[in-house]
């Protein structure tokens, strides 16, 4: 009777195991996106702080530092409400439009013309991504 008992509580054991093993692999996969997603983020924050370029929120033009100030506070709040959890998102959510006015974001480089910051963002997204070597991702 002994033996049954033990022999059951063996193998009560292994499918736990085996779950528990599948949830950290899982988790390692999850860590990983979510660390790929913060570095594109953080790529782009980046990104627009080195570029030079001004930008226009609701009718006023601002500098490149205080773009990615603006858009850095933005990030941070949709963050801990896990609204942005990838870079698609954030561009979406925080660096698109104001959540304000609704009026969207706008970009000038220099000479260039004026275009939307969701379409240089996406932009750069996608230069960044095959750069990585992470076509796999670009959509």
């Amino acid at each position: 009777m002994q033996t049954c008992l033990t022999m059951h509580l063996i193998t009560m054991k292994l499918p736990v195991r085996f779950a528990i093993g599948l949830l950290l692999i899982w988790m390692s996969g999850a860590a990983h996106a979510v660390s790929a997603a913060q570095d594109e983020i953080n790529h782009l924050l980046d990104f627009v702080a080195r570029s030079e370029c001004k930008f226009n929120r609701n009718g006023s033009w601002v500098d490149a530092r205080e773009a990615r100030r603006h858009l850095q506070k933005k990030y941070t709040y949709l963050a801990k409400r896990d609204l942005a959890p990838d870079a698609e998102r954030f561009i979406a959510r925080a660096a698109s439009e104001s959540s304000m006015s609704g009026q969207p974001y706008r970009v000038q480089c220099s000479d260039r013309e004026v275009i939307l910051s969701a379409t240089w963002l996406s932009n750069e997204l996608l230069r960044f991504r095959k750069e990585q070597g992470k076509t796999d991702q670009v959509r």
